[in-house]
């Protein structure tokens, strides 16, 4: 008997495991009782599985108490790398890191179609998700809402950062990012 190739995730299985797993891990940051300000899922040039970051008022404040000056805090404020909530998390999105290893591997080798049509899977699941825990009002709502910016941000930054920021959040949540951390002709 022939056993058939294994099933390559599609960009919706990506997506509701995503949800699952950003469901779970937000909920650990909700029982830290902190007001969060920054939610991101962040993933490379190449589209890796993401990690899960946050920044929360409190994090942020005692980061200024700490021995740095309070510049440093202003620019780590809106940083997923630096966030204190860094792949917070991270057994909830095992299952999520799985299916992204069981689709086709990004390599600079591949023809540049199938890259871009790979990436905007990946990506594209990424926001999706997001999207529908946002819709449900998993990140608040109303002036709740608008104090959280969320977002699916590749490192190292680029401007499609700002793309899928537009898309995923109010704009009083946005205006504050955008106004703090994005060049003054990205704002445009």
């Amino acid at each position: 008997m022939q056993v058939p190739p294994p099933r390559i995730p599609t960009q919706d299985m990506l997506r509701d495991a995503l949800i699952s797993a950003v469901r779970t891990a937000v909920a650990e940051l909700k029982e830290t009782n902190e007001h969060f300000y920054y939610v991101v899922l962040m993933t490379t040039g190449e589209a890796l599985a993401p990690v899960l970051c946050a920044w929360s008022s409190e994090a942020l404040q005692r980061t200024a108490d700490a021995p740095y000056p309070l510049e440093a805090s202003s620019d780590l404020k809106w940083s997923c790398i630096d966030a204190p909530y860094f792949d917070v998390g991270r057994e909830a999105l095992d299952p999520v890191h799985a299916l992204f290893a069981a689709r086709p591997a990004m390599n600079p080798f591949m023809p540049e179609a199938d890259w871009m049509e790979e990436y905007a899977i990946r990506l594209g699941a990424m926001e999706e998700a997001l999207h529908a825990l946002d819709t449900e009002g998993f990140f608040g709502t109303g002036s709740t809402r608008e104090t959280v910016l969320i977002n699916v941000e590749v490192i190292p930054p680029d401007h499609s950062n700002i793309l899928r920021a537009r898309r995923l959040n109010p704009s009083a949540a946005l205006a504050r990012w955008l106004s703090e951390v994005a060049d003054p002709i990205d704002t445009q």
